[in-house]
């Protein structure tokens, strides 16, 4: 029988689980690199801004604006950016990079450099730019399930303009040394685009010091924030020389004389903005926001980071072929099946069995079970997975 670890966070797992997590009062919830539960606190604010919105939507405009700008600071704080004003929300991390990849000034010939696994939301914007404007978009092989410092050195020209990678990758849960790489890039003056969608909420970020230009995160996944709401970050001065494609009727100077057509944007980020914001989506995001900020992030990473460790260990030690690598975050896959259809009902005996995860394949077509944490997950969590794993016969 193994030994069970010993998982101390700096916060209370089991409060967090009964005031904002009742997803975990039955269920093994280990979906958080595909969509996470809402925090009860999210939940309650939101069903307020529809209220609001119901009762007099006029005055409730006000009313949202504060929390507007309470999100901005918020995802400000959780990555460090300079300012508030470098933040600015939008749909998704797909929406998010497309913006940026749009409004940059390139120059047939340019070069882009990213990882060959990374998610399409950090692959198609920056690809789009080779038809369009001649740029060369070059893949960069996988080293233990991500881009590494010595894979740039190697394929970086002097036509080079932006590096782009997920901060953690969405199969593997390879955690990329963001600071390595931001150092690279400044080194070489080269633009850093970080996707963080899958790290945002978990793994501690500093914009300023990791030298990172561009970053956007989704809600849905490590913010544990609404669907259709995230964040995204342009540092200032990288801000000035983009010229968005895309513009919102308020996303110029003087904005509100809407019979003026003036086209100069705005300052800093909010020259991305699209229009009619979505009230309740920021209103909950910024709910999950303060709830991962007050937890704190690197307790977070701590708590979480050793759970996965833990798991991976022992899912090692019965034999499983385990693709995520020693250095990862919260995601942890692994084979647990031969073929397609064998893992399909895999995931399906364990959903009967209230525990939630996913197949996903990796470049070759092999099926592959992914099991993301948060923090409040817990080592019962795993001991149930671990169980199933033994009990399902396939």
């Amino acid at each position: 029988m193994a030994i069970r670890p010993t998982l101390q966070a700096n916060y209370d797992v089991q409060a967090l689980r009964a005031e904002e997590f009742p997803v975990a009062r039955q269920t093994v919830y280990l979906n958080h690199a595909g969509i996470s539960p809402l925090p009860r606190r999210a939940v309650l604010a939101m069903q307020d801004a529809n209220n609001r919105l119901m009762e007099n939507p006029s005055a409730a405009y006000s009313w949202f604006l504060e929390r507007e700008q309470a999100m901005r600071a918020n995802a400000a704080r959780l990555i460090n950016a300079a300012s508030p004003d470098e933040i600015v929300g939008v749909q998704s991390t797909s929406l998010g990079l497309n913006l940026v990849a749009q409004a940059l000034p390139w120059r047939s010939g340019e070069n882009i450099l990213l990882c060959d696994v990374e998610f399409p939301s950090n692959a198609y914007p920056w690809m789009r730019l080779v038809e369009q404007h001649g740029v060369e978009v070059r893949l960069i092989p996988a080293h233990e399930g991500g881009l590494t410092v010595e894979g740039l050195a190697q394929a970086v020209d002097s036509h080079t303009r932006l590096v782009t990678v997920s901060a953690v990758q969405f199969l593997s849960g390879h955690r990329s040394d963001l600071r390595a790489i931001g150092e690279f890039c400044h080194a070489h003056k080269l633009i850093f685009a970080v996707d963080a969608i899958q790290a945002a909420g978990h793994v501690p970020i500093d914009v300023q010091a990791m030298h990172i230009g561009i970053l956007a995160a989704g809600g849905q996944k490590s913010l544990m924030a609404p669907p259709g709401q995230g964040f995204l970050y342009v540092r200032s001065d990288l801000a000035e020389q983009m010229r968005p494609t895309f513009v919102g009727p308020n996303a110029t100077e003087d904005w509100i004389h809407w019979l003026k057509y003036d086209l100069t944007p705005l300052k800093g980020a909010a020259r991305f903005t699209m229009g009619t914001p979505n009230v309740s989506g920021i209103v909950g995001l910024n709910e999950s926001l303060a709830l991962l900020l007050e937890l704190g992030i690197l307790n977070i990473d701590a708590y979480v980071t050793a759970l996965v460790r833990q798991t991976r260990q022992q899912l090692l030690e019965r034999g499983y072929a385990v693709l995520t690598p020693p250095e990862h975050a919260g995601i942890l896959t692994f084979r647990a099946a031969p073929d397609d259809a064998s893992t399909d009902a895999l995931v399906k005996a364990l959903a009967e069995r209230h525990i939630v995860v996913v197949k996903h394949w990796d470049a070759h077509d092999v099926p592959y079970v992914r099991a993301s944490f948060h923090c409040y997950n817990t080592w019962e969590d795993s001991e149930r997975l671990l169980t199933a794993l033994e009990e399902v016969q396939l």
